[in-house]
């Protein structure tokens, strides 16, 4: 531990063999039928997708092909207690979550409204001093500021306690969800969340900020029967779209479906956005506008987006998100950038205290869950600390601060093991806790964290194989460097954006000559790679324990890009993994 990942190769050779591929079409038949070349088909027979019509919304995820938000349970009964506000003149709060969806979704509601002269203001709560969801101190000053509507987004689908209480101070209540529905809720005001029992939308992963998306298009559209918009402009609603993309791509849901439509279409908007945040955070990140991917959003601006909340100000990022001023804007993109450097070094100095628990850990390498906590430890960056950990070991983790008598913290999941039923197995040890299959925030008391231990790893020994332990890297196909071209790398791109549930197409070369091998900034490998002639550049980022290779002979997983430098693209494999053939 850390262990080596297994190589699971999807197709023995490019261009692929006509047969040995079960029941369904081969590549050079699907391409035949849809127009796409060998290569394409592979890759989208590799994802699941083999059929024409399949192929064609994949291929050309539009605007128009969006479900209608009405089949969305819950969504007529919002609809009729959002525009009554809206009649009535009431003033709206959007109560939204700290992190890059929650607030993503706050500021697309709280601009749309604001674009209709609703009077609507907003409320982030503080992670470090009122956690997760809605809370009886805001929600009495929410009250107090003279609200008639409070709607919240990314929140509330476990608050029906809060939600009673923000009813008794005479507010109405209107949740926006995306997280599981708790066993035995049951709705006291409308809820509007695909997981809901019995809901015929059609697409269950949209993100917080798509809910909020379909909520906006449903309420203009009603909004336009009535003749709102005969007098006065209407909203573009295209103009919220990249709003909507870094939402969705920062909360990790998969891109396909409603979520690839919305994005795709929101990437687009990205490149030249309304928004002065966004422009600003682009700008304080070098992010030129010809660079703006799903990669770009998860690891640049996602990571920006969501640090003012880990570090304790989330308003900064909203007001990032809502303000009309550059100047403004660059200020708040600054303060930004500096927390996520703090945000970073905090990280680091967590990840290096647990690495020194795991020394000193008897039968470590035994364990198929991890469990750490540590005395005042950053709430804020437990999430990703686990993160990192599931990265390295491969194993469900969960980290937790102790404080006043309470843990509490975050965990992430690998496929094999839904993190969220585990939790609810285990529901009798938690104070709280909610999430998804991969993620999840819990609390409890400080007395019950040695029976946690140990329930959680007798769970996850009973779920968890070895095999489960071993991270595989899913290869689409093995190629010769020969094969490698810019014709190639733009077929690659016609798939885009790649994501979760639409990974970036990874490839395998076999028997590389090494040619210089160095380490460029401490961590990342730089390469010069032979094959039959055929030479490449490539870097490893985090690879650099690989060093040194000069000479020698190595299998190589990489992806192929474009590196534009000096007005010229010239191609680069970014390396995944690598082994050496002894």
């Amino acid at each position: 531990m850390p262990t080596n990942k297994i190589w699971k190769l999807k197709t023995p050779s490019l261009p692929p063999h006509a047969s040995g591929w079960g029941a369904g079409p081969t590549p050079s038949q699907l391409a035949r039928e849809t127009g796409l070349t060998s290569l394409q088909a592979q890759l989208l027979i590799n994802r699941g997708i083999s059929d024409a019509e399949s192929v064609h919304s994949f291929i050309h995820p539009q605007l128009a092909n969006m479900a209608d938000p009405m089949m969305m349970k819950g969504m007529n009964e919002a609809l009729t207690t959002v525009l009554k506000s809206i009649e009535n003149r009431e003033k709206v709060t959007i109560y939204g979550d700290y992190d890059a969806d929650g607030l993503t979704a706050t500021a697309l509601l709280f601009n749309f409204f604001s674009s209709i002269d609703v009077p609507v203001s907003c409320y982030i709560p503080n992670r470090l001093k009122e956690g997760y969801g809605l809370n009886r101190k805001a929600i009495e000053k929410i009250a107090r500021c003279g609200t008639g509507l409070m709607i919240t987004v990314d929140c509330g689908i476990s608050n029906r306690e809060e939600i009673s209480f923000a009813r008794s101070l005479s507010m109405k209540v209107v949740v926006t969800d995306h997280h599981q529905v708790p066993k035995g809720f049951q709705a006291n005001c409308p809820v509007i969340n695909p997981h809901q029992g019995t809901c015929p939308f059609p697409f269950k992963d949209l993100a917080g900020v798509g809910l909020a998306f379909f909520l906006t298009v449903a309420v203009r559209a009603c909004l336009r029967e009535r003749g709102r918009f005969e007098s006065k402009p209407e909203p573009d609603l295209k103009e919220y779209l990249d709003l909507v993309a870094l939402g969705t791509v920062a909360d990790r849901v998969p891109l396909l479906g409603q979520n690839r439509i919305l994005v795709k279409s929101g990437l687009d908007i990205l490149a030249s956005t309304r928004w002065p945040g966004i422009n600003a955070m682009k700008a304080v990140a070098n992010i030129g506008a010809s660079e703006v991917t799903a990669d770009v959003l998860a690891f640049r601006l996602a990571p920006r987006l969501n640090a003012p909340g880990r570090m304790g100000d989330p308003e900064i990022g909203l007001k990032l998100l809502t303000t009309a001023d550059p100047r403004k804007a660059r200020g708040f993109a600054l303060e930004v950038n500096t927390m996520n450097n703090h945000r970073q070094n905090v990280e680091k100095d967590i990840l290096g205290q647990i690495e020194g628990l795991i020394k000193t850990t008897e039968g470590f390498k035994d364990l198929k869950a991890l469990f750490f906590a540590g005395e005042d430890w950053h709430k804020g960056v437990l999430g990703i600390v686990a993160s990192r950990l599931v990265d390295k070991y491969h194993r469900p983790s969960l980290v937790s601060t102790i404080q006043d008598g309470t843990a509490v913290g975050s965990g992430r999941s690998i496929d094999s093991f839904n993190l969220y039923s585990a939790m609810d197995h285990l529901s009798h040890l938690f104070e709280r806790f909610g999430g998804h299959a991969h993620a999840a925030g819990f609390s409890l008391k400080t007395k019950k964290i040695d029976r946690l231990k140990k329930e959680f790893e007798a769970l996850a020994n009973d779920t968890l194989d070895d095999e489960d332990l071993v991270p595989a890297l899913e290869v689409d196909a093995e190629i010769a460097l020969n094969d490698i071209s810019h014709k190639m790398i733009r077929e690659i791109k016609a798939l885009s954006p790649f994501g979760e549930g639409n990974p970036e197409p990874l490839f395998c070369a076999r028997s590389l000559n090494v040619l210089g091998s160095r380490i460029v900034g401490d961590q990342h490998l730089k390469l010069r790679v032979r094959q039959e002639g055929k030479t490449f550049e490539a870097i490893g980022f985090g690879l650099a324990e690989k060093y040194p290779l000069n000479g020698e002979t190595i299998n190589m997983v990489f992806s192929p890009e474009l590196n534009h430098w000096k007005g010229c693209d010239r191609i680069e494999l970014r390396v995944i993994d690598l082994k050496k053939i002894n």
